[in-house]
């Protein structure tokens, strides 16, 4: 059990792939009436910090992060390290292009390739923990029409170069969403994600914008625009001056609106955004 300042109390809990995790939450919104609030799944980071108060701070050099939220500054941070898995996947031969396009989209390192029998490949590749616990297994049970099967296990820490990824809705950051990435694929997630809340949050008497960023740099925006609104519907004649203020008087309204407005996001929106296909 784990608790946030932003979420209140909750439980961090594995599941077997989106779908089984979709279907967990549907289950206790009919059977219990219990409406949850799905945040991005994560693994255990480990960092090892700089500077004598910090390592006082935290207890020791090295530190292991279990939630985004956690992170600690970027600049008392010396290195990184993400949990890795050694994966055996069994394959058809006709779907052996995909399978490895995907294997390779994920940051996996071909390991070994060896035919079973005529038909049938056994591959090996070492993947990032974060880059399989999603959606890999559905993604790659769908490209193999249900043949392919897969397997991991564990095989340590390995150096690397991460960043936590913030989501902000008009300048507010999104705390269910934020999530930590590796440096190189910061804009694409960020972009991915942006575009799937584009889908997901209905549009709003005023414009709302969407961003990603890292730290204080925004990498990626989208924009959801407001629903149109004829305010000169009503004024008749060629009076320009009355037009114009009508219509200023309308944009400062929008800033206003946009300012105090509290943006509602459909609980569906929190799983469609971590869906890759």
């Amino acid at each position: 059990m784990e608790s946030n300042p932003a979420l209140g109390q909750g439980w961090r809990l594995g599941f077997l792939g989106l779908l089984h995790m979709d279907v967990f939450c549907q289950r206790l919104d009919q059977e219990f009436d219990a409406q949850v609030v799905v945040t991005a799944p994560s693994v255990s980071y480990r960092i090892k910090i700089h500077g004598a108060k910090n390592i006082k701070h935290y207890g020791g050099e090295m530190v292991t992060i279990n939630n985004p939220l956690d992170m600690p500054d970027p600049v008392i941070i010396k290195e990184y390290y993400e949990p890795m898995v050694m994966a055996t996947i069994i394959t058809p031969d006709t779907y052996l292009s995909r399978v490895m396009s995907i294997c390779s989209d994920r940051r996996g390192a071909a390991k070994t390739t060896q035919n079973i029998d005529n038909n049938t490949i056994l591959l090996q590749y070492k993947f990032p923990l974060s880059e399989v616990i999603v959606d890999f297994y559905d993604e790659l049970k769908s490209i193999t029409s249900g043949y392919a099967s897969f397997d991991y296990e564990e095989v340590g820490y390995e150096l690397t170069d991460l960043v936590k990824l913030n989501i902000l809705i008009n300048g507010n950051v999104v705390e269910e969403l934020t999530t930590i990435v590796h440096a190189t694929r910061a804009r694409q997630v960020g972009r991915s994600m942006l575009l799937r809340l584009l889908e997901s949050i209905p549009q709003q008497i005023y414009a709302v914008a969407l961003q990603a960023a890292v730290g204080g740099k925004v990498v990626a925006r989208e924009d959801i625009k407001a629903l149109k609104k004829n305010v000169l519907a009503k004024c008749y004649g060629g009076d320009i001056t009355r037009k114009m203020k009508l219509l200023k008087r309308h944009s400062e309204k929008q800033k206003k609106l946009r300012m105090i407005g509290n943006i509602q996001i459909p609980r569906d929106a929190f799983i469609n955004v971590l869906k890759r296909t």
